[in-house]
């Protein structure tokens, strides 16, 4: 994982770079909003943070140039600027999350890992789970290359699993994804659908598991004994 940081508080600026490095993340250090935009061009970074209040060229200024120019790399702000106003700003020239000053850095950390979950889901347009794979373009399944025949709340609420994976989705979470389909959906109607994506995955090593009391989890390699 690589990110650019554009930062021009040295202090800030190494606490950052020891911090994510020790996270395990690649970091490339700029302070100045100048070369930082050439090396969008030059860099297919997996994030970027960038400071507003830099030298010369401001953080703002340097986001809207480069999302003109076509750069998709997600891009968190940081800032010491907490009004409504400065935050509706940075978004809406490009940025995609905006941290405020003085921060903490598991904070940091935890947006950077959302931010490059949110970008690496939206890049790839279908998703495995063992031998289950959705693409979300289409809206269509298949399971061990065989086509998985779903109906539009199913493919909701398998779609949710799938996007979850490995952790678990609450029930009602689930009821929310079938708003569009019947605004009457409860919790306890979600057991339906759930009982018959569980019919069409009986045979592989693909199944959802029940958390009692929290929700379910799409799990692979586990079969069909773990449904639960």
């Amino acid at each position: 994982m690589r990110v650019l940081l554009v930062e021009d508080d040295l202090t800030l600026a190494a606490g950052l770079v020891e911090g994510l490095e020790q996270a395990g993340v690649r970091v490339d250090l700029l302070g100045a909003a100048e070369p930082a935009e050439g090396a969008f061009g030059l860099t297919a970074y997996d994030l970027a943070i960038v400071d507003i209040g830099l030298p010369g060229m401001d953080g703002l200024e340097l986001i809207r140039r480069v999302r003109r120019s076509g750069v998709l790399t997600p891009i968190l702000i940081l800032t010491a600027r907490d009004g409504l106003d400065d935050r509706v700003v940075g978004l809406d020239v490009g940025g995609d999350d905006y941290l405020v000053k003085p921060f903490l850095l598991p904070e940091l950390l935890a947006r950077v890992r959302a931010l490059i979950r949110r970008s690496r889901a939206a890049a790839s347009l279908v998703l495995t789970v063992g031998e289950l794979a959705l693409d979300l373009h289409a809206h269509s399944a298949t399971l061990a290359g065989d086509a998985l025949e779903l109906t539009g709340r199913e493919w909701s609420v398998l779609e949710q699993l799938a996007l979850a994976v490995p952790r678990v989705v609450a029930k009602q979470k689930l009821a929310d994804s079938l708003s569009q389909w019947d605004k009457e959906i409860t919790p306890n109607a979600v057991e339906i659908y759930v009982s018959r994506l569980r019919a069409k995955l009986v045979g592989s090593r693909v199944c959802i598991r029940t958390v009692r009391g929290i929700g379910y989890r799409l799990e692979a390699g586990a079969g069909d004994a773990a449904a639960g």
